[in-house]
């Protein structure tokens, strides 16, 4: 009788040790994304000579407006993930002078639009005129 109890028990324990080790891997880290995403066809159509107007229409707000320098605007993303050995950085940074872009400094934003993918027209360009049939 003592012989079975004993052997209960270390099935037990063994069973609880076994469920716990499997179970351990399975625990849920959540994807943190943090600042601007831009995609390549957004980031291809910003040209020097754009207006901040034309800018912020594309790109959308920067991350981080500069308050020493008005003339520079940031886009920050970054990704980190469980799947990913070091998180996921991309910095596009604008440069305006006279509020027309003058310099553009990317650092890993997309610059290669997908197969099967269309740029947009370029703000600054008028839209075809849409004919009737």
């Amino acid at each position: 009788m003592v012989y079975l109890a004993r052997t209960r028990n270390l099935a037990l324990v063994l069973g609880l040790a076994l469920l716990g080790l499997s179970t351990s891997g399975c625990v849920y880290r959540m994807n943190v994304q943090q600042g601007n995403y831009l995609d390549a066809r957004q980031v291809v159509q910003v040209k020097e000579g754009m207006t901040r107007a034309q800018v912020r229409f594309l790109l959308g707000t920067p991350m981080l407006p500069d308050a020493f320098d008005r003339d520079r605007w940031d886009y920050l993303y970054s990704l980190q993930s469980s799947r990913l050995k070091a998180p996921e950085r991309q910095r596009l940074t604008v440069w305006f002078t006279d509020d027309k872009v003058s310099r553009i400094e990317n650092v890993g934003a997309p610059t290669e639009v997908p197969a099967g993918q269309t740029v947009p027209l370029n703000p600054e360009t008028p839209a075809p005129p849409v004919s009737g049939g």
